[in-house]
């Protein structure tokens, strides 16, 4: 492995571990701080459906299914999920983009990394002063820059 490329990798595994993206769900109201009145509307819609069954001939006996239907579909809102980060999903395109997003654009890397790599003796000079000319014209980089760095670093 390349040495920005283990750097990178060091880096995520750290964000990894600080942000807790571990792929778990967790318990968590933020959809109710959110989105309040969404979540008083869904109890609304669900109350005026309840309502509405159980004083319906046909539909009284049904009740049970709106019920268990409601606490079913309505769970997923209670669970957040911190998907990991991984050096093999940057610039993949796929379904992970549809549940990380492009988090390597828009995630900027920490200054501790650009100076690892500067300060690296197994970074050859030429990706170190590529480096710098892409900071001097960003101002801050993104896992992706690193990345074309580091992929530029394999290639040689």
């Amino acid at each position: 492995m390349a040495e920005i490329q283990r750097l990178l990798t060091n880096t995520i595994e750290e964000l990894n571990s600080a942000e807790k993206r571990d792929n778990r769900p967790r318990f968590s109201i933020s959809f109710i701080r959110r989105f309040p009145g969404l979540f008083l509307a869904m109890y609304l819609g669900f109350l005026a459906t309840w309502v509405v069954m159980h004083r319906s001939e046909t539909l009284a006996d049904s009740l049970w299914l709106l019920v268990v239907l409601f606490i079913v579909l309505n769970g997923f809102f209670f669970f957040d999920v911190a998907p990991r980060y991984r050096y093999e999903d940057i610039d993949v395109l796929d379904f992970r983009v549809c549940y990380n997003g492009e988090w390597y654009n828009t995630r900027f890397v920490p200054d501790e990394l650009i100076e690892n790599i500067l300060h690296s003796p197994r970074v050859a000079e030429p990706q170190k002063s590529q480096l710098q000319k892409m900071m001097a014209s960003k101002g801050e980089l993104s896992f992706y820059d690193i990345f074309t760095l580091a992929r530029a670093e394999t290639a040689q």
